[in-house]
Formats: C-alpha cells, sequence, structure tokens
C-alpha cells in the first residue's frame, strides 16, 4: 500500500460555536436538555443568540476540531465541511487553516449561512449545545473525492453528519473508497440523542463491516446497545470484534481491539472550566497514537491528555502546542 499523504481525513459539520456561561435554570427556561445538542432552525439561533450571556466566538465543529488537535500534535490532517461565502465562513476557513489542516471543501455562494452553534456552559463545565446547521446541511456525495479518502489512513466520520440525507449520502461514498483503497474508517457516535434517532443505522454500520474504530462516551455506547450497564455496553462492544475507544468523563476511558482490553485514567486538568471538546480532542490522540504505531494503550493516554488541555479553558480547540504539552507524559 502507498504511503498515505494524510494522517486522517476527517468529515463532518462546519461550525462556528458561541460558547457562554449560563446556569441550570437559563437551560430550562430555554427548554434545552442540559448536556444535550438539540437542531434549531435560523429564527431561533437568532432569538436563543439575544438571550444568552456575552460569549466567545470560536470555530468548531466535532471532526474538525478532531483535525485541528491531530495538527497540532504534528499529524497530517485534512477536513471536509461546508460553509457559506459569508463572515462566519471565513472565519472558519482561517483557523482551521491556520492551524495547519488542508481545507479545500468550496464554499457555498447561495442556500442558508455558514452553522453556528450556541454553546451554554454552565458552572460544572457541562455544555449544552443548540445547533443551527445552515450550510453544513448542503454537505453531500459530490463534495468526497475518493482520491483524496484514499490518500488518508483513516477517514474519521461525525455522526452529527447522520442527520441530513446528503451526509449519510456522503459517508457511504467515504466509506466505500477508504475500503476499496485499503484504509481504515473511525466513527464518532456524537451524542446520545443522534444515536437515539439512528440507532438502527448506527448498529448496522458498526456491526456490518462499515466501521473500523468507534468512539463514544458512556451515555452513547448505552443508547447504542439500550442498557444502563456500562460493562454490558462494553462486552456488546467487544462482540463486534472492532477497535473502539469509550470515554467515561473523569472515570477515564476504555479501549478494547481484538483481546486488547486497556483501562486508561483520566488525565486531569489544572482547572475545570468547560467540556466543549474533550471528546473531540481525546479522538484527535488516539487517531493521532494509532496512526503512528503507538499501540491502543498509549493511544488512549494521548487522547486523555489531550482531552485535559480542552477542559482547562473554553473553546473546543487547543490553545497552545499540542505537541509541548504533551512532551515526556505518555
Amino acid at each position: 500500500m502507498t504511503t498515505a499523504r494524510f494522517d486522517v481525513l476527517g468529515i463532518g459539520n462546519a461550525i462556528v460555536d458561541v460558547l457562554a456561561p449560563a446556569d441550570d435554570a437559563f437551560i430550562a427556561r430555554e427548554g434545552l436538555i442540559k448536556g444535550s445538542m438539540a437542531l434549531i432552525d435560523a429564527a431561533q439561533a437568532e432569538a436563543l443568540y439575544g438571550r444568552m450571556n456575552a460569549g466567545v466566538e470560536a470555530s468548531g465543529g466535532s471532526a474538525a476540531n478532531t483535525m485541528a488537535g491531530i495538527a497540532s500534535l504534528g499529524g497530517a490532517a485534512a477536513f471536509i465541511g461546508r460553509v457559506r461565502d459569508d463572515g462566519l465562513g471565513k472565519v472558519f476557513t482561517h483557523d482551521i487553516r491556520a492551524i495547519g489542516v488542508s481545507f479545500e471543501t468550496a464554499p457555498a455562494t447561495e442556500g442558508p449561512n455558514t452553522a453556528r452553534c450556541l454553546v451554554m456552559v454552565t458552572p460544572d463545565a457541562q455544555r449544552t449545545m443548540a445547533t443551527y446547521l445552515g450550510a453544513c446541511v448542503g454537505l453531500g456525495p459530490d463534495d468526497v473525492d475518493p482520491a483524496q479518502v484514499a490518500d488518508a489512513e483513516i477517514t474519521y466520520l461525525e455522526g452529527y453528519l447522520w442527520d441530513p440525507e446528503n451526509g449519510k449520502a456522503a459517508f457511504r461514498k467515504a466509506i466505500n473508497a477508504a475500503h476499496e483503497a485499503g484504509r481504515r474508517v473511525a466513527l464518532s457516535l456524537s451524542d446520545a440523542f443522534c444515536v437515539h434517532r439512528w440507532r438502527a443505522e448506527f448498529l448496522e454500520l458498526v456491526s456490518g463491516g462499515g466501521v473500523d474504530i468507534l468512539f463514544a462516551n458512556e451515555g452513547e455506547i448505552s443508547a447504542l446497545f439500550e442498557t444502563g450497564d456500562f460493562d454490558a455496553a462494553l462486552q456488546a462492544t467487544r462482540s463486534l470484534g472492532i477497535t473502539a475507544a469509550l470515554t467515561r468523563s473523569e472515570k477515564g476511558s476504555v479501549i478494547v481491539g481484538g483481546d486488547e482490553v486497556h483501562v486508561i485514567d483520566a488525565a486531569v486538568p489544572e482547572k475545570l472550566v468547560d467540556s466543549t471538546g474533550a471528546g473531540d480532542l481525546y479522538a484527535a490522540g488516539f487517531l493521532h497514537g494509532l496512526t503512528h504505531d503507538l499501540g491502543l494503550a498509549r493511544s488512549g493516554r494521548l487522547g486523555s491528555l489531550c482531552a485535559a488541555e480542552v477542559l482547562a479553558h473554553y473553546g473546543p480547540r487547543p490553545q497552545v502546542s499540542l505537541v509541548d504539552f504533551v512532551a515526556g507524559k505518555y
């Protein structure tokens, strides 16, 4: 097999996050479920934005955050996602390229504006998200270049993109292109409510050979296997015969693959500020480890360290060089 140009190619929603502090009462008044992601329309986004506290804008999107983390670790990353040729689209494009990620998806010249995610962060660092997908829904199979997929060691798919039909078609094209080229496919389940919406299809995807590497937190994997018992979900995951990284917040993570099972301690941040992007950066560390032959346990440790960096500040992307941050720690 030829050497890949990219370690990881991410496909997902291109979103600019607006992060602001909030209390539980505000979340309840807005009819949101704490810790979840809800899809909203343009009018709802404008109204909620007007009621939120003053916040900060930061380029986000789950898979895009993961690619930013890989680039910060010194890896070669690329991203496919759709923005509009508007102000937020220019912000997103600048930010992802500035951190070293290859991003060549042409911006839309008409239709909905660039997506935004309104992130309300409560004092316990939990984030509750309301997302206007905007231009993201236009991403489809025409945006997936099989040659680019074949040039990535791993193609990483963001579960959120399963909501629009165009996104599903893009995923299936990418999965086929990756496997035809002898490459691997990774999937993040993204959100327990996303799993509830598409459980049967996700289960078919992970059990039918479409996915080689699975990322899920405790709530997501429990939703996939319809159990409140993490150990039962873990055993069901092992039966899939794939590599999986299951994160459990302060309890760390569990990595399974083949005959291996590794329990990885959480890396504790200096100060817990905001959990936005923690799972995305865990995936960045883990994927970087896999593509650099670190093995499952060291890759899991690297993922935990990357998550700790992003937990210590507002915003979903690293604020320091992850190469320096993790040096000598894994």
